[in-house]
């Protein structure tokens, strides 16, 4: 621009050039700001991101702190002691019997001429069973009823013989003492006579046996002889069972004997038939404790009309006993150590004691606590192998409250 120029507008050379020194100095200005602004925001994320990482590795220390502290801190589940308000039901194994089961033998001897009943015959008593046939019995009642006719003919040949003596005896012919002989020899008859009928009742008594009877009705659950079976006295023919009522004879723990009372229900179950319970009832004890067994011996009477039940069949026998009012705790509470039966016992400060225990009866789920706890004390439920004495656990009551 020429001079003409800067005159025309007004503007000194000189001033001129000041103005752009100062636009420059300005542009300088404002670049320097922006850049210590830029900086500063630069500075100030790094201040931030630095901030963030210290807060977040001291977070991740505390927290690994209290993961530390807390897994090192062991939980347990206590349960409380309580008192048995309900009775308990006592299931024992049993095998059925007939009520009666006799077996039945001959008492005559000679071989099976018939058999009328098998197995699984119902009979009622004195159907017959089987017929033998005995011929040397035969012989023998024939031979004694020949020697009672003979004794019969010697009585009356006595006895008409002392009415003639007795006669001359009055004439005075014949002395006291031949009197005396005849008068004998009518009683040595009339004995002889007696012996010889009682000979042939006996002989007709095994005749009678012949012809095997059932004693009582039943059912057949053996037969042991077949047709032209030579057959004695000690020759089994068949076995029957009175199968109603059947008895059912279990042995129960001495812990339980004194519970139980002749008279009291029981129910039988069986498995093979799923869902039926069959009542009965307790009739006796053998009121003694057997010394090898410790256990003592029921009879239970069990009803069966309908015949389902079979004789030798195994059932539960279920047994409902009373309250015994005493202490009780879940069974998986129990330790065996060196010392004995234990539990591990929590106090309020969280400590642990193993405390030793007695246990009476066992109720399968639950023991009854004789000696070593009190409704108070908090035992630890399932406890594990590590816990000792005197450890610091943290104690959570069981939800169930068992």
């Amino acid at each position: 621009m020429t001079e003409q120029r800067h005159a025309a507008l007004g503007l000194h050379p000189i001033e001129f050039e000041a103005g752009e020194d100062h636009v420059e100095l300005l542009k300088r200005r404002q670049i320097v700001r922006r850049t210590q602004i830029a900086a500063l925001v630069v500075l100030l994320l790094l201040a931030l991101g630095a901030g963030r990482t210290v807060l977040s590795r001291v977070a991740n220390a505390q927290a690994l702190d209290a993961s530390t502290a807390e897994q090192s801190r062991q939980y347990v589940t206590t349960v409380q002691a309580r008192r048995s308000a309900t009775g308990q039901t006592l299931a024992l194994p049993g095998t059925l019997q007939g009520f009666v089961q006799s077996p039945i033998a001959a008492r005559a001897s000679g071989y099976v001429k018939r058999w009328t009943k098998d197995i699984g015959s119902k009979v009622a008593k004195g159907d017959l069973l089987a017929e033998i046939e005995t011929p040397e019995i035969d012989q023998q009642l024939s031979q004694a009823q020949a020697a009672r006719d003979q004794a019969t003919a010697s009585l009356e040949l006595a006895r008409s013989t002392l009415l003639r003596w007795e006669g001359l005896r009055k004439k005075d012919v014949v002395s006291q003492q031949d009197l005396d002989e005849r008068r004998s020899a009518v009683a040595q008859s009339q004995a002889n006579l007696a012996a010889t009928e009682a000979n042939v009742g006996r002989l007709r008594q095994l005749e009678d046996f012949k012809r095997v009877l059932a004693p009582f009705s039943g059912v057949i659950t053996r037969r042991n002889v077949d047709v032209g079976d030579l057959i004695d006295s000690s020759r089994l023919l068949f076995t029957l069972s009175q199968t109603d009522p059947l008895r059912v004879y279990v042995n129960i723990p001495q812990a339980y004997a004194q519970l139980v009372k002749v008279g009291q229900k029981v129910m039988v179950s069986q498995a093979e038939f799923q869902g039926q319970r069959f009542p009965g009832q307790l009739v006796r004890t053998s009121a003694a404790i057997d010394t090898a067994t410790r256990t003592m011996q029921l009879e239970v009477s069990l009803p069966n009309p309908e015949g389902i039940l079979m004789p030798g069949a195994y059932v539960k026998v279920e047994l409902s006993l009373p309250a015994s009012k005493s202490l009780v705790a879940p069974t998986n509470t129990l330790l065996f150590r060196a010392q004995g039966t234990v539990v591990a016992v929590v106090d309020a400060q969280g400590r642990v004691s193993l405390r030793r225990v007695k246990v009476g009866r066992n109720y399968g789920v639950d023991f009854e606590v004789l000696e070593g706890l009190t409704e108070a004390d908090r035992v630890v439920l399932n406890p594990p192998d590590w816990i000792a004495d005197g450890q610091t656990v943290v104690a959570n009551p069981a939800k169930d409250g068992k």
